[in-house]
């Protein structure tokens, strides 16, 4: 039987991914750097690999058909021979990409953009069949101020552009129908939530969630670079979120993609944080 394989799959969103399509029946691995610590639901094919790794993956997608993949590096290195051994035994990608893509700019508005431009042209090119998902900021990311909201209550850190925040589940939701179904090849779809939010109301709704008034302080970059370098952070991944900070335009984009394609409305962050509120607790 032709299988899926789901990369990223300890992930938020390929985590959601796997065991939605474990759901509806479908036969499906998940690809994990350590199998033995995956922590995935029965009835998953665990498989060891690597992508920053070409070789690890043949034996993987042995018997695939279909690929969700979620690249996680800041550049397309290694990617064309990641596509190449994925074309040897699949015929079909489904790929992860960002509302921020502006295909009529010669360059993105900032590098984790401009990876995921870079990522879609390799793809188009790869002589796989490819749907694209751009997703606007991810719902999840907001469990990044897990520990600040637990023990000061108040979120410090540089503001970004408010964007329709989009619940993880929509997204795995959409992931599993075009994996599954047909009349999605060639096409990339803007996946939103319903509501433009900023950092300051995601931040204020978690307090409502948990019953306590949480607020956000407007941390100025400099302050912000020292703190996540501090923290160990990898210089670029904090050059990269910082650009997307100060570089990313403001977006009032709100698409009915989601409802569309599943048959239900976009999830509110609002309806997140409620099934959240424990871990912030």
């Amino acid at each position: 039987m032709n299988e899926i394989l789901v990369t990223g799959a300890t992930g938020n969103v390929g985590r959601q991914v796997v065991v939605e399509l474990l759901a509806t029946g479908t036969a499906v691995r998940a690809l994990v750097r350590d199998p033995e610590t995956a922590g995935l639901p029965g009835g998953v094919k665990v498989v060891g690999g690597d992508l920053s790794e070409p070789e690890t993956l043949e034996e993987a997608l042995k018997g695939t058909s279909t690929v969700f993949l979620v690249w996680p590096f800041l550049t397309t290195k290694g990617a064309p021979a990641v596509l190449e051994t994925i074309a040897r035994h699949a015929h079909r990608i489904v790929y992860l990409s960002s509302s921020g893509v502006d295909e009529d700019a010669e360059r993105q508005t900032d590098p984790i953009n401009q990876l995921h431009a870079d990522m879609e042209r390799l793809i188009e090119k790869s002589g796989l069949e490819w749907t694209v998902l751009r997703a606007t900021t991810i719902a999840s990311n907001a469990r990044g101020w897990v520990e600040q909201i637990r023990t000061t209550h108040v979120v410090r850190g540089p503001d970004m552009a408010a964007t329709a925040v989009v619940h993880e589940r929509d997204i795995a939701d959409v992931a599993v129908r075009v994996l599954t179904g047909d009349g999605y090849v060639g096409t990339k779809f803007v996946l939103t939530g319903p509501q433009v939010l900023s950092r300051a109301q995601q931040v204020h709704t978690i307090g409502e969630a948990i019953g306590r008034l949480v607020s956000f302080e407007k941390v100025p970059v400099q302050v912000a670079r020292e703190q996540m370098l501090a923290d160990g952070r990898p210089t670029a991944l904090v050059e990269a979120l910082l650009a997307s900070v100060e570089r990313r335009p403001a977006s009032n984009l709100v698409t009915s993609t989601v409802e569309e394609i599943t048959g239900a409305p976009a999830r509110t962050f609002r309806a997140w944080a409620q099934e959240h509120a424990e871990e912030f607790r």
